[in-house]
């Protein structure tokens, strides 16, 4: 394979355990009369010597002249110190609008390829699942899998999406090593869904970070279906190798609207799509492992200016700077990374009197701009044309019902459950659902089954699913902080049964949080047999020796009881409060009871929740 600095001859060739495209020239010729043979042929690697160009004919003095014009021009357009760059960075944020489209490429959830009956494992051994057309071996035809359909039509409908009741494929031309046939097969002129959209909720957003005009709604062009390419494999300096069993691998690509101006949500976007695909099992993977990436379109304008700049459009979307293309973003951060650096370098551009250039660029994690690939390719230089091998797709209503009505809960529908039927906060909700893909959500429910088998004395759904959600994320999540969550620790029947005992004040929370402890460290005993061998069991005090000791207490400490009456600093109180319970014997003092006649002794009202 060519490395990427040269065009020019092979140097050498070495027997590798892939296979090149270049490699199968030789054969070409041959017909087929399978569709699918398994290829197990071994892969030459082909390393490349090449030579940088000299720019000829300018000489050394006139260089140094203009590389000098530069310097003071950059020193003119890019502040020095880090005060003057954050109001620069403000000034110019106020000035130019970003606008950003998303095009995201997930893998779907399927056995066989799009187009083979190979298989689509891509872990094991290089170019063990390869058939004769996934490396466009002459006279091999395309075999549309039908299967492959499904996941794709589930991640459509759960983007809001119009299922297109026929669908065709289109080959998308261009040379590139990890594309054996010269052309890919995708869908453009007539995908099999279009015009849906995903809404962003505050609860989508990191704590305090989400937009004033949230909820937010993003259009989505279109979703098409098509093939992956092969994976490339660096060996520096100059050896690139290829491994085909990832070609024609099925993928949808979900193209959104350039409606996006703030770089956190086009983040918060990707990693909602990724949600709602793992949610309906559509596709294989998130980011975290290669399952999806996103290419991000970055253009500026000018707020409330129509300049010859702004005289691009897309699907609709018209007065649009010059976009540029970031390829391959492989996590959400990256996103994010990747179009605040794009943002900041076109703004610098156009403020020094430069030019935003239509090309694909590159990102690297940790970098402070993107770089250059190559120039951007126009639809016109792609040469679509309807693929001739392969007939229309035709979906029937009854599919389309069918999926739809048995798509499972969606991310949002299942936090309006949480906060409006089981009282939990957006935040807790949130986290509850994404945790653990959803291991956690599990969990909780378990809980809340096997409370109402042990009669916990609170019939109310939304109080059970407070108290079971705080359980769950603060007090068994922080002894899960640093460890990955493994419910067979704690079940959710001896969880539950905890809670119930503090419920019913059979225990104090103190000693609950104790059996929580044991349980977690793998304490063979039952929660029961544990109170009981461990004498938990509440013994309460009297009335009267609760009032005793908190006046114990409050005439030992004049000063702080002068600082909660008269200076307000209620917060004292809870001091006071556990003094009480550790001068007194396990689980004979309940600390809401306690704080209560705490705040009788110093004349405070009950606190307001």
């Amino acid at each position: 394979m060519f490395a990427s600095n040269t065009r020019g001859a092979f140097a050498s060739i070495s027997r590798r355990p892939y296979i090149c495209r270049l490699c199968l020239n030789a054969t070409r010729g041959a017909r087929l009369g399978t569709p699918y043979t398994p290829l197990r042929a071994p892969l030459r690697s082909i390393v490349t010597d090449s030579q940088p160009t000299a720019k000829e004919g300018t000489s050394f003095r006139k260089a140094l002249k203009e590389a000098a014009k530069q310097q003071k021009k950059d020193r003119r357009a890019v502040p020095t110190s880090g005060a003057a760059i954050q109001t620069t960075r403000e000034a110019w944020l106020d000035k130019w609008e970003l606008t950003v489209g998303i095009e995201i490429h997930a893998e779907l959830n399927t056995a066989r390829k799009l187009f083979s009956g190979a298989a689509t494992s891509i872990s094991e051994a290089p170019n063990s699942h390869v058939s004769l057309f996934d490396v466009a071996f002459p006279g091999s035809q395309p075999h549309f899998q039908k299967e492959t359909l499904i996941p794709a039509l589930r991640g459509a409908l759960a983007l809001n999406c119009t299922i297109q009741r026929k669908s065709s494929f289109d080959r998308k031309h261009y040379f590139y090593q990890d594309q054996p046939a010269g052309y890919q097969i995708t869908q453009y002129y007539e995908p099999f869904a279009r015009d849906g959209h995903v809404t962003l909720h505050a609860h989508d957003f990191p704590p305090g970070t989400a937009p004033a005009d949230c909820p937010i709604t993003i259009g989505i062009k279109q979703v098409q279906m098509e093939q992956d390419t092969a994976k490339t494999v660096q060996q520096p300096p100059s050896t690139h190798l290829l491994d085909f069993n990832r070609v024609s691998h099925p993928l949808i690509e979900i193209i959104t609207l350039p409606q996006i101006h703030n770089p956190a949500v086009a983040a918060v976007c990707v990693r909602k799509i990724q949600s709602i695909l793992k949610t309906v099992n559509a596709c294989t993977a998130g980011m975290e492992m290669g399952g999806l990436r996103a290419d991000v379109n970055v253009s500026i304008r000018e707020r409330d200016v129509q300049t010859p700049e702004t005289r691009h459009s897309y699907h609709g979307v018209t007065g649009l700077g010059q976009r540029t293309e970031i390829k391959n973003l492989a996590s959400v951060k990256a996103v994010e990374d990747a179009i605040v650096a794009e943002r900041d370098r076109q703004i610098k551009l156009l403020e020094s009197g430069g030019v935003v250039e239509g090309e694909t660029r590159g990102w690297t994690l940790g970098s402070k701009t993107t770089k250059r690939l190559r120039g951007k390719e126009g639809e016109i230089d792609y040469r679509y044309m309807p693929d001739p091998d392969i007939a229309p797709v035709i979906i029937g209503e009854d599919l389309i019902t069918h999926l739809q009505q048995s798509l499972p809960h969606l991310p949002d529908t299942i936090v309006d459950t949480l906060t409006k039927e089981y009282g939990l906060t957006q935040k807790d909700a949130g986290t509850l659902l994404s945790f653990e893909n959803g291991a956690r959500l599990d969990y909780f429910h378990d809980v809340l089954y096997h409370l109402q088998t042990f009669g916990v004395p609170s019939v109310d759904k939304a109080e059970s699913g407070r108290v079971a959600g705080n359980w769950i994320l603060m007090e068994l999540g922080s002894l899960f902080k640093d460890i990955d969550f493994d419910p067979s620790r704690v079940t959710a029947n001896e969880l539950a049964s905890i809670i119930a005992h503090s419920q019913r004040k059979t225990i104090t929370s103190r000693s609950a949080k104790k059996l929580l402890l044991l349980k977690f460290v793998r304490d063979a005993r039952s929660v029961d047999q544990i109170i009981e061998e461990e004498d938990m069991t509440l013994k309460p005090l009297s009335d009267a020796e609760y009032v005793a000791l908190a006046q114990t207490l409050l005439t030992e400490k004049p000063d702080m009881v002068k600082d909660i009456v008269e200076k307000k600093q209620e917060k004292k109180i809870k001091w006071f409060v556990g003094q009480m319970m550790a001068r007194s014997a396990e689980g004979s003092v309940e600390p809401d009871v306690a704080e209560k006649v705490l705040r009788e002794q110093v004349g405070l009202d009950e606190p307001t929740s």
